[in-house]
């Protein structure tokens, strides 16, 4: 695999996130399928299909039983609250490097759907990258230890899905594996810890938690709270309408969707689907939400092709850059 020098490229997919950023309409109708892994080697070709039925009905599923401990999880999101529990100065020490997809930023992403800042911070952490924006031991004693675990477990579990994936499109069962090798310099999967900020009543109308878009990845997968929900989905294919649907989030279950890498690659077989994270009802917990999001991003050299030719090939590399620039545009650091 190569890489190309990067190139500029007509993304439709900005074109949509552009038109999506109405409070349309929610209905309920949608059914989220969940899916058991339980067993996984024993009842792959059972899992498969069960994950492509969801996958291509509206680009989200739930996974139950998916073997990360659960201790884990709430390690992990321990983890994060303390982080984001810093002083502001301190975690400015770490910013984000756009180019790199690392560090930390607050209230920079500016979605093409809204133009507004989403109501939130994050913590990027991008293997390759991560020397210089790891916290010491003295800021926060076990920090680094308890993410690389937690990255590691995300990372096998991503794969094993994409399997999956691989199987009903005609690859190898290691196709993405390959595609995504942590062992690389040009590894650029991304782990994503999230804090949105607490409701302000004081707080301009037209903003949002995180205004609707599409993932620029493969497969995510997202951790949620239960109690704290927010997240809403819109299968492209209606997104004229713009009725979202609102994903009940549980401890024990990993929401996924599919990305546009993805979704390039399968030649839209299977659709990346916009969602949103809305602010609460007034009826609803007012406090932070946290989230941890696991991005399965294949690594910058390699190529997406799309098997009939229907997207013009793109590296990995210049697919990404340009979708984060799209979002990070007020961000001081140059790409």
């Amino acid at each position: 695999m190569t890489t190309l020098a990067t190139s500029s490229y007509t993304l439709t997919e900005l074109d949509k996130e552009a038109r999506m950023g109405g409070l349309g309409s929610e209905t309920d109708s949608r059914e989220i399928h969940r899916i058991d892994l339980s067993d996984f080697d024993a009842r792959r070709a059972q899992i498969t299909n069960a994950l492509w039925v969801a996958a291509t009905d509206v680009g989200f599923f739930q996974l139950v039983n998916h073997g990360i401990d659960l201790a884990q999880v709430h390690g992990a999101f321990e983890m994060a609250q303390r982080f984001f529990a810093l002083p502001d100065g301190v975690k400015a020490q770490y910013p984000l490097q756009r180019a790199l997809n690392s560090g930390w930023e607050s209230r920079a992403q500016v979605r093409p759907s809204t133009g507004t800042q989403d109501q939130k911070e994050s913590y990027q952490i991008t293997l390759p990258h991560m020397t210089p924006l790891w916290l010491s031991e003295d800021e926060l004693p076990g920090f680094r230890a308890a993410m690389l675990a937690f990255e590691a477990q995300c990372w096998q579990l991503g794969m094993r899905v994409l399997s999956c994936f691989a199987d009903k499109l005609g690859f190898d069962a290691d196709f993405f594996t390959r595609a995504h090798d942590p062992s690389s310099p040009t590894y650029q999967s991304t782990l994503r810890l999230l804090h949105y900020f607490p409701t302000d009543p004081s707080m301009p109308s037209g903003l949002w938690r995180a205004g609707a878009h599409t993932d620029f990845d493969c497969l995510t997968l997202l951790f949620q709270r239960t109690g704290q929900g927010g997240l809403q989905l819109c299968p492209g294919k209606e997104m004229q309408g713009e009725a979202w649907t609102s994903i009940e989030p549980a401890d024990d279950v990993i929401t996924c969707n599919i990305g546009d890498m993805l979704m390039r690659w399968s030649d839209d077989r299977l659709p990346s689907n916009f969602h949103r994270v809305r602010n609460p009802l007034p009826h609803e917990y007012q406090g932070s939400r946290y989230s941890l999001a696991f991005f399965c991003q294949a690594n910058r050299d390699v190529m997406i092709e799309s098997p009939s030719g229907k997207y013009v090939p793109i590296s990995a590399e210049d697919y990404l850059r340009q979708r984060v620039a799209a979002n990070f545009h007020a961000v001081a650091q140059a790409m």
